[in-house]
């Protein structure tokens, strides 16, 4: 992938991560296009099938993969519909668990881009932090990866899907209301 999509590309992120640390939600969802899919599937502790420290009786039924699957449980699956209406709710004053709203930083970094599966797509694989607060105490920090496919519309790049990873499988927040 050539040096100047690359740097497009990270100049891109930063500017949503901007967007969302100063809660300008509305412009960020002008980054998505209107056939976005917003998944974050969730993690589960698994033994290596090496693992001396558990005994596994049938090893057809062992699985390697600890992210969950299409179709499994997931902490996010959503689309543009869903997303702006979860925007509109912050609007209302009636989103309580963003009621006193959380102040957020994105950080994003190990940005590596190769081609799509279609020539107006790309495909970006990168890592993140996020660190949230809120009221007086409550602090959070996530971090994760993500694969987005950002697609050329009209000489612009959007977001056409987002797969967030999160390193840990618990979360101690109290709710999942920010956008990664």
């Amino acid at each position: 992938m050539r040096d100047d999509v690359l740097r497009q590309v990270e100049q891109f992120l930063y500017r949503e991560a901007r967007l969302l640390d100063n809660r300008q939600f509305h412009q960020w969802l002008e980054l998505l296009t209107d056939d976005i899919r917003y998944w974050m599937p969730m993690r589960s502790n698994r033994y290596a099938a090496t693992s001396k420290s558990i005994s596994i009786l049938d090893g057809s039924r062992y699985e390697e993969e600890d992210v969950s699957k299409e179709g499994d449980l997931a902490f996010m699956d959503e689309d543009k519909d869903s997303l702006s209406r979860r925007v509109d709710r912050l609007d209302t004053g009636m989103a309580w668990a963003e009621d006193p709203p959380s102040r957020t930083r994105h950080f994003v970094s190990n940005v590596e881009v190769e081609p799509g599966e279609r020539e107006s797509e790309i495909k970006v694989y990168s890592n993140f932090i996020m660190y949230r607060t809120r009221a007086e105490t409550e602090e959070n920090f996530y971090v994760g990866s993500r694969e987005d496919v950002l697609r050329n519309v009209d000489g612009a790049w959007k977001i056409a899907s987002r797969k967030i990873v999160f390193d840990q499988n618990v979360l101690l927040a109290k709710n999942l209301s920010n956008f990664f």
